[in-house]
């Protein structure tokens, strides 16, 4: 029944997509076949009114309609051009998460549910909704210590929006199997993959304490950072459902008529913005992975807070140098190193010609050498280079993904505060002292210093993995002679997974087929 109703719930929202225009607004003429008969057929139920509205704004519409898990799908799917192309990702990117607010009454209850205090004990004042979104609403407040009053910001979660999102996750999931059993051009893109990962990154969200030690975390790092830092956290008032942190008095980053009446120089902090998340990537490898101007604020001194931590990106010591190394080749016209450097990732399969794939590159980064440096964008060359992979069957890598989402709109607000903005020029510190220290002679000694921790860490080891490679020749000598056989609770399970799965699919095609036949019957 679950597949049933998740069905249902798909076929809704694929209606909702229609009324609204979404559909409609899709470059069908492109289409061929039968899926330009159903965009043919979506026009025809499309509201009247809809069609006078942008593509942005009609996605924006359908997705209020569908609900607050539908707008975190939203926000999610715009940080993945890959799945949905750079036209529709800006498009998400757009949505704004705001949401009507719910009652106080239900705020004050999940904070004394999270804490198992009274409100009264944890704030000398607690007000209004100030701000409300998908997942959580902030109320400003006030606390107490020491006979000091402090003002504070606290975010409380939504009641009811674990309930309602895990439900409509069983539809993503039946979309996504759907996808990648019958579009087998799909399956490089890894649908239920980034569907798992949308789960994740949720559960994450909706757990408060989580963002709390991600605030945390990005506090210490950039503690010493010129002009940048993000609030702290009130952990005493901090829980599963809520999350207290000081109140930030500052003007919002989109709010330019603001900063430049303020006195700000919108030039300098433009430069601190890409340079403050530069660090945080390369040097720190964590990074505030929401960082548009709603997120941003400037103090009277000119430093940016930042704030709303629910999504942050995590690159690796390996992964920060192979991105390094790719920008700084391009850089220096280096295409064969380029190349190589993402078959030595493995981001691009084995099976491939690396000289060919340096041919692609240099097709990238010729024409970027013929521009004047305000007007090469990295972002773009990025989303380029994703472009190119692609002919080369290079798999979904959902950290890199997520840094080109973040860099698109950190050097997009950039350029709304300097339209002649360098982006280059901008980096070069940055870059250039990361790749200075970690390729460099020093990088040399240090990775020969992790290598001796790690033969000794092996030797440490080696009794242990022995004894185990003792054990694994006995089990292949075993299976050798008698062969590889399933226990019966094995083979047992093997085959109820697969009968579910076949019976999904079959449940959701009757029902999106029997709501093509009344849909069609109504038009006929």
């Amino acid at each position: 029944m679950s597949s049933v109703g998740a069905g249902f719930r798909l076929v809704r929202a694929g209606w909702v997509l229609v009324r609204e225009g979404v559909v409609a607004a899709l470059p069908g003429d492109e289409l061929f076949g039968l899926p330009k008969f159903g965009w043919r057929v979506a026009r025809l139920f499309t509201r009247r009114r809809a069609l006078a509205y942008e593509r942005g704004d009609r996605l924006a519409k359908a997705v209020v309609r569908l609900g607050p898990s539908y707008v975190k799908l939203g926000q999610f799917l715009a940080t993945r051009p890959d799945v949905v192309g750079n036209d529709i990702a800006l498009d998400l990117a757009m949505l704004q998460d705001k949401m009507q607010t719910f009652p106080q009454a239900e705020a004050i209850a999940a904070i004394e549910a999270s804490l198992g205090r009274k409100v009264g004990e944890l704030y000398a004042s607690f007000g209004e909704a100030v701000a409300a979104a998908s997942i959580a609403q902030v109320h400003t407040a006030e606390t107490l210590q020491n006979g000091v009053g402090s003002r504070v910001a606290v975010k409380v979660i939504r009641p009811g929006v674990r309930r309602r999102f895990f439900r409509d996750l069983e539809s993503y999931f039946l979309a996504a199997r759907l996808q990648e059993k019958y579009i087998p051009s799909s399956r490089r893109l890894r649908p239920v993959e980034v569907t798992q990962t949308l789960a994740q990154t949720t559960k994450i969200e909706m757990d408060l304490r989580l963002e709390a030690a991600a605030l945390s975390e990005l506090g210490e790092n950039t503690r010493d950072d010129p002009g940048f830092r993000v609030p702290t956290v009130d952990w005493e008032r901090t829980g599963r459902d809520v999350l207290t942190m000081e109140w930030v008095d500052g003007i919002k980053l989109n709010d330019i008529a603001g900063l430049t009446a303020a006195g700000h120089d919108l030039k300098a902090i433009a430069a601190n913005l890409v340079q403050s998340f530069l660090r945080q990537t390369l040097r720190d490898g964590f990074f505030h992975a929401d960082m548009h101007p709603g997120n941003l604020f400037v103090e009277p001194d000119g430093t940016i807070v930042a704030v709303d931590l629910g999504i942050a990106g995590r690159l690796g010591k390996k992964e920060r140098r192979f991105l390094a190394e790719i920008l700084y080749g391009f850089i220096t016209r280096d295409y064969l190193r380029v190349a190589e450097v993402h078959f030595e990732a493995g981001y691009v399969p084995r099976q491939h010609n690396v000289a060919a794939f340096a041919q692609a590159i240099r097709a990238i980064g010729e024409p970027i050498h013929g521009q004047p440096a305000e007007t090469i964008s990295m972002a773009k060359l990025l989303a380029l280079l994703f472009e190119v992979t692609d002919l080369f069957d290079m798999a979904t890598r959902s950290e890199l993904v997520l840094l080109q989402k973040t860099m698109v709109v950190v050097e997009g607000v950039a350029r709304t505060l300097d339209p002649a903005f360098n982006m280059w020029k901008t980096s070069e510190p940055v870059v250039g002292g990361w790749i200075s220290g970690n390729l460099g002679p020093r990088a040399l000694l240090a990775d020969a210093r992790d290598g001796a921790s790690a033969l000794l860490a092996l030797a440490r080891q080696a009794p242990d993995l022995a004894a185990r490679t003792e054990r694994l020749s006995r089990e292949i000598d075993l299976m050798a002679e008698h062969g590889l056989r399933f226990d019966e609770r094995t083979a047992h399970a093997i085959g109820k997974a697969e009968a579910r799965y076949s019976r999904s699919g079959r449940l959701a095609l009757w029902v999106i087929a029997l709501t093509l036949v009344v849909i069609a019957s109504k038009l006929l």
